[in-house]
């Protein structure tokens, strides 16, 4: 069964930064990419950041770029996006997900990790 637990979210303060983790239990790790997607307050869930499984390959929002780095650790199955310069406009549940190789859409998701931004 595939399963991803996210971790590393909380409350920092406008240009601090955070990490967050992902263990990705998969059952063939090569069948998929990974990536970040996040809820916002009264928004729809948007695409944060994505990576292929052999790390080669990356994809930003434009709102997140330069500020955000994704990357994974294949040994330990384990996907992170660090984060810095945080905004408030960063508020907002974010939720790793397995992605399709072949057209990168997510097909399994994490419960999500907490990250509020505010002075």
């Amino acid at each position: 069964q595939e399963h991803l637990v996210e971790s590393g979210g909380g409350l920092v303060k406008p240009g601090d930064s955070l990490r967050l983790s992902c263990i990705a239990s998969l059952r063939t790790w090569d069948n998929y990419n990974l990536g970040w997607f996040r809820d916002a307050p009264g928004k729809e869930r948007e695409f944060v950041a994505a990576i292929s499984r052999s790390g080669g390959q990356t994809f930003y929002a434009d709102s997140v770029k330069d500020r955000f780095t994704i990357s994974i650790d294949n040994a330990e199955r384990t996907l992170y996006l660090q984060m810095n310069s945080l905004k408030p406009e960063d508020t907002a549940v974010y939720h790793c997900a397995a992605l399709r190789v072949e057209g990168w859409s997510p097909v399994h998701w994490g419960q999500g990790t907490q990250v509020t931004v505010s002075s």
